[in-house]
């Protein structure tokens, strides 16, 4: 058995692509169908080609679907910073749901409201401002 990807419904492709970029992830490849009226983009962190998402967008929408992906749990990705990586997402209008108060663990979420988990390689950094003092938003 081989590890494949995880697919995720979007529902602004556009958006969504631009989100996971942000985070760090590379456009691995992209699919149109024009007879099934979809696009399916394949994404994965630069040199873990391997670890894939699928982003499927249907070109017709996506009505009925839950608007909370909490269901689904999270997707999970290691940084070298934690504090630098939530900043950036922060200085480009992503909300930071559980700030990395600990220097260790944080929780945003994508435009499709799917969690995503960001945690601090080798060990946590130390506690810093503004994130020691900054509450949870939401819900991750």
């Amino acid at each position: 058995m081989r590890y494949l990807h995880t697919m995720l419904r979007v529902k602004d492709l556009d958006e969504s692509v631009a989100f996971y970029k942000l985070l760090g992830l590379q456009e691995v490849r992209r699919r149109d169908s024009e007879a099934g009226r979809y696009t399916l983009v394949f994404l994965a962190p630069e040199g873990q080609e391997e670890a894939q998402i699928e982003l499927t967008y249907n070109w017709d929408g996506d009505e009925g679907l839950p608007n909370d992906s909490r269901h689904f749990g999270h997707l999970a990705y290691q940084v070298e910073n934690i504090y630098d990586k939530c900043q950036e997402l922060m200085d480009n209008g992503v909300l930071i749901n559980r700030p990395p108060r600990c220097g260790r663990m944080a929780f945003v979420r994508s435009p499709d409201n799917v969690s995503i988990e960001l945690l601090q390689a080798g060990e946590a950094l130390s506690p810093a401002e503004p994130w020691s003092s900054m509450e949870n938003t939401g819900h991750w």
